[in-house]
């Protein structure tokens, strides 16, 4: 008789389900639409140079909210831990994540055609109680990143090491940048730049 139990304790089922926990993403990133791919896709490279893995994708809240329910829906059980959501316009996209996520949601304004992106930026933060969307700035894909990153390095002391090692690294280039100012002068930075 087959017993679960004893399959879910094997040495086999425990590498597995390492394996698994190893290649499951840990952030969602989606966006409503591939307009927003550009700004999206400097979180995709943020989160890769940090080492996470994520799940990337293209979901219209308004013109396909079946598959977006699902989608949000089963987000937890594919193991990730934070959304990052991209939205321009009316911005549904983050508040529906949020209210669907159990966990951490990251709000990315989109900036648009008529409002420069303030319609998106008013409509993320401006969530009802209860529903937090953590907003980062208009096209702020890279910042979305990192803070998402900076979520998870709570419980990550190995990204946690990362994410200082990117602030050194940040660090230092703001003072190379500075001591060839101060080498060159400013006209020939400028120039040069």
């Amino acid at each position: 008789m087959y017993d679960e139990r004893m399959a879910m304790s094997s040495p086999a089922f425990y590498y597995y389900m390492q394996e698994r926990k190893r290649i499951m993403p840990k952030v969602g990133i989606v966006m409503g639409s591939d307009s927003d791919l550009k700004v999206m896709s400097k979180a995709a490279a943020m989160l890769e140079q940090l080492g996470i893995d994520y799940e990337m994708t293209i979901i219209s809240a308004h013109r396909e909210p079946d598959v977006f329910f699902e989608w949000a829906k089963a987000a937890e059980s594919k193991g990730m831990k934070v959304i990052i959501a991209g939205a321009g316009m009316a911005a549904h996209l983050p508040g529906m994540c949020a209210a669907l996520f159990p966990m951490p949601v990251v709000g990315v304004p989109m900036s648009g055609k008529n409002l420069a992106g303030e319609d998106a930026l008013f409509s993320i933060v401006q969530m009802p109680p209860g529903i937090p969307v953590a907003t980062v700035a208009i096209d702020g894909g890279m910042n979305a990143a990192i803070l998402a990153a900076k979520i998870l390095a709570t419980s990550d002391t190995a990204l946690l090491d990362r994410l200082k090692a990117y602030t050194v690294q940040m660090k230092e280039t703001v003072q190379a940048k500075a001591a060839k100012l101060d080498k060159i002068g400013y006209e020939a930075y400028l120039q040069n730049k």
